[in-house]
């Protein structure tokens, strides 16, 4: 996928707006291009197996975290809870998640991965493995290294400030 060549003057200025922005000179530009690639790559690796990219989300961070609240869970997907609900009900259907009342809260729900989701796990790895070796192909591992580290840099940079 390549990056359009575009300033938003092109556009705006026949919109009869004056916005003077340089997208092709914008880290966040770059960075926002790259994570839509790679997140649709790592979809259209999963879809032969039926696991969409949202579900792979889901069990991605039930196995890195354990047990969620859906809100939790959300949060961390960046996305509405609402909107996780039709992903979980599908997840469940197939008997990859469980999802169990709080004993604290009986509104709060608990996400937990069921052990049928072990090998649809297995088929996320290596869809995510592929899809890492992918985006870095032509990369030297220092390359490869020094972009790793300058992600954590600004991954760092832009976390909530604490008051």
């Amino acid at each position: 996928m390549s990056a359009p060549n575009k300033k938003a003057t092109d556009h705006s200025l026949e919109q009869g707006l004056d916005l003077d922005y340089d997208f092709e000179a914008s880290v966040g530009y770059w960075m926002v291009l790259a994570a839509q690639a790679y997140q649709k790559a790592l979809g259209d690796e999963l879809a032969p197996y039926g696991i969409t990219f949202r579900q792979c989300q889901v069990l991605g961070w039930l196995m890195i975290d354990g047990q969620l609240s859906q809100v939790d869970l959300a949060t961390r997907m960046m996305i509405e809870p609402a909107t996780l609900v039709g992903v979980l009900d599908r997840m469940q259907r197939n008997q990859w998640i469980s999802r169990t009342s709080s004993t604290g809260d009986r509104r709060r729900k608990l996400i937990t991965v069921n052990p049928q989701a072990r090998e649809i796990w297995k088929q996320v790895v290596c869809c995510a493995r592929q899809t890492r070796e992918r985006a870095v192909q032509g990369l030297s591992d220092r390359q490869a290294a020094a972009l790793m580290k300058t992600l954590r840099a600004v991954l760092h940079n832009l976390e909530p400030i604490k008051k």
